[in-house]
């Protein structure tokens, strides 16, 4: 996207009324406000992690019942040491990745650049691999990922027994578990267990507090006491120990406040999202219902038309409905993810189908 679109898209989404996906854009002073507001009055700002980092790190180890829990300035760098670490203790330099998982599609395969591992690909299947795909590994692996929820096939989750064999799985054939958990927290519902429960079945487990949380930045990695150890030193290696960090953390502990009680209500109104935009002309929703609070959507038109449809009907009506559509392999086919937060909780499943007919007319001008 232009600078010039960016700048229209949010002006856009600034000045709509009503918002189906995804949440309203925050100023810079809003946000400062925000965290101003939440501040104690005697709070000092950390200094190389401690202080305010501190009180994060527990409460995130207490919220997944993991022993310690260690900040990062980036989920892409505490993914890298949470794979060094079982490359290391296994002395095994492969990986068992998942070849739609972040790792592979977003994070530039850091763990082959800057560690120098390889990974082995356990399933293509849009899902995370079974315990008999981890049984059946071509090579010995130091870590088995296992994405909750695996974004590029559509933030699909495994039940939770297919989860706790994979992660019995892992260790039976000598590696760690390791959870990406960028999305944990919309997770629980689905799964029908609690975070603690979750991260329990893992030897260790990776959250993001922007994503769904509504973070400045930042990411935790939790596990045992050695693995906290190991993480603060590769930390400081990867250039993360960072002198001040109180803005992210304070927005981290912010989400952890406001939020993550909010989630399951997404989740649930995410399925009456999911089956109103299902009646659209044309409309594949995927998976459906949901898993999470976020799904896939192909809707039989181009990306250009409907991402200016959507513009329009946001500009001229106060409507923002759902953006960001990409074409696919299917000429004529595009797909957008649509992500249901709060304000979406005030859209009935007639107000849904309303609108989308709105900006599918406007498709077809």
């Amino acid at each position: 996207m232009t600078d010039d679109g960016r700048t229209r898209r949010i002006a856009a989404m600034l000045g709509c009324d009503q918002m189906l996906s995804g949440a309203r854009p925050v100023t810079v002073r809003e946000k400062l406000a925000e965290l101003s507001e939440t501040a104690d009055a005697g709070l000092m700002p950390d200094v190389y992690g401690d202080g305010p980092v501190t009180v994060l790190e527990k409460r995130t180890a207490e919220l997944l019942g993991t022993e310690a829990a260690v900040f990062f300035p980036t989920g892409t760098m505490a993914q890298q040491v949470a794979i060094r670490y079982g490359a290391e203790l296994t002395g095994r330099r492969a990986v068992a990745l998942h070849p739609l998982g972040h790792q592979e599609v977003h994070e530039r395969r850091a763990y082959a650049d800057l560690t120098g591992l390889r990974a082995v690909h356990p399933t293509a299947a849009p899902r995370n691999p079974t315990a008999a795909e981890i049984m059946a590994l071509a090579e010995p692996v130091g870590t088995v990922v296992l994405e909750l929820p695996l974004r590029d096939a559509g933030f699909v989750l495994p039940t939770w027994p297919e989860l706790a064999d994979a992660c019995t799985a892992a260790r039976a054939v000598g590696a760690r578990a390791h959870l990406d958990g960028a999305r944990l927290w919309e997770s629980t519902p689905y799964l029908g267990r609690g975070l603690a429960e979750i991260a329990g079945l893992a030897d260790s487990t990776y959250v993001s507090f922007y994503k769904t949380l509504g973070g400045l930045s930042g990411a935790a990695l939790a596990g045992t006491t050695a693995l906290a150890a190991y993480a603060r030193n590769w930390r400081h290696r990867y250039g993360g120990q960072l002198y001040q960090q109180w803005p992210a953390v304070l927005s981290a502990l912010t989400g952890l406040d406001r939020q993550l009680p909010k989630i399951p209500d997404y989740v649930r109104h995410a399925r009456t999202v999911a089956a109103a935009l299902a009646e659209l002309p044309g409309a594949v929703v995927f998976p459906r219902p949901p898993h999470t609070n976020q799904f896939r959507l192909w809707l039989p038109h181009s990306s250009a038309r409907l991402n200016e449809a959507a513009l329009a009907l946001a500009e001229q009506e106060k409507i923002w409905f759902v953006a960001g559509w990409r074409d696919t392999e299917t000429p004529g086919q595009a797909m957008t993810e649509v992500v249901v937060h709060a304000p979406a909780l005030e859209w009935t499943a007639r107000d849904v189908v309303d609108a989308g007919l709105r900006l599918l007319d406007r498709v077809q001008v």
